[in-house]
């Protein structure tokens, strides 16, 4: 493989790494040759992850709070104290959570205000915090590139979640702010861009994308039909673009959003 994508040797810190897009990325660094630290909430999915990762390449994981600064701090020295530096951070942690997504017979005036917290300081303070503790290693360094995950809940609006559709939202302008800082008052070799997904079937949206017979919700159709490539996404082909964003070959790009969609946020619909 070309150098100038190669990631080979880079400390790499998963927040979400437990669950199935942070785990999905860590495999795909693991197997391109970084070094993996995952974060997660929950101890037994850490640890059942680790054990699965471990086959692959030099891994270690822990439980921390997102949302928790001094957690985060001390994560921080603890992966600087085995690694010497952190290179690369992805911040996939985040979701929906139940009572932050509206049936269809419900409006906006139903939401939960509570619930709506919920799911708005995951998905942007969940991202927001690490991205302050770990960016400012990288600040100390001179290097190092940060990926958010964004939606398409932030290209247009999308029904039934409007925490998740505003947390993504602040997601993509906090991403081109904290660009713009680290180019201006650290150094250029700090990059920061988000990817934003498409539709891909996974254990939160199962549910409203398949029905319990295995066919197509009324939801999925309208996806499919707007998403010009008719298909929904495999959880592995965000890995080419976030590895592209962390290598040399991406040295130029920073404060962008990058859709991995199939075509959904081009196309119309006509």
């Amino acid at each position: 493989m070309n150098e100038i994508f190669s990631i080979a040797g880079k400390v790499a810190v998963i927040t979400g790494g437990s669950g199935v897009l942070g785990s999905n990325i860590a495999r795909g660094f693991l197997k391109a040759g970084a070094k993996v630290f995952i974060v997660g909430a929950h101890p037994e999915r850490v640890s059942k992850m680790l054990a699965e990762l471990e086959p692959l390449g030099e891994v270690d994981g822990k439980t921390c709070n997102v949302l928790d600064m001094d957690e985060l701090r001390q994560l921080r020295e603890e992966i600087l104290s085995r690694w010497e530096q952190v290179d690369i951070l992805v911040n996939a942690a985040g979701g929906n959570i139940p009572g932050g997504t509206l049936t269809q017979e419900q409006t906006v005036f139903d939401m939960q205000v509570a619930d709506l917290n919920k799911v708005v300081d995951l998905n942007l303070y969940g991202s927001v915090y690490p991205c302050l503790v770990f960016g400012e290693a990288m600040a100390k360094q001179g290097q190092g590139s940060i990926v958010n995950v964004s939606s398409m809940a932030s290209f247009s609006a999308i029904t039934r979640v409007p925490g998740y559709s505003i947390a993504k939202s602040g997601i993509e302008i906090f991403t081109k702010w904290l660009a713009t800082e680290m180019a201006l008052k650290f150094n250029e070799r700090i990059r920061v861009n988000a990817i934003a997904p498409g539709f891909f079937i996974g254990h939160q949206n199962r549910a409203v994308l398949i029905n319990p017979n295995g066919t197509l919700t009324e939801r999925s159709r309208k996806v499919l039909a707007k998403t010009p490539m008719k298909r929904f996404g495999d959880i592995s082909e965000l890995n080419g673009t976030v590895q592209f964003l962390c290598s040399d070959a991406a040295s130029f790009i920073t404060g962008t959003v990058v859709p991995v969609d199939g075509g959904f946020s081009a196309f119309s619909g006509v």
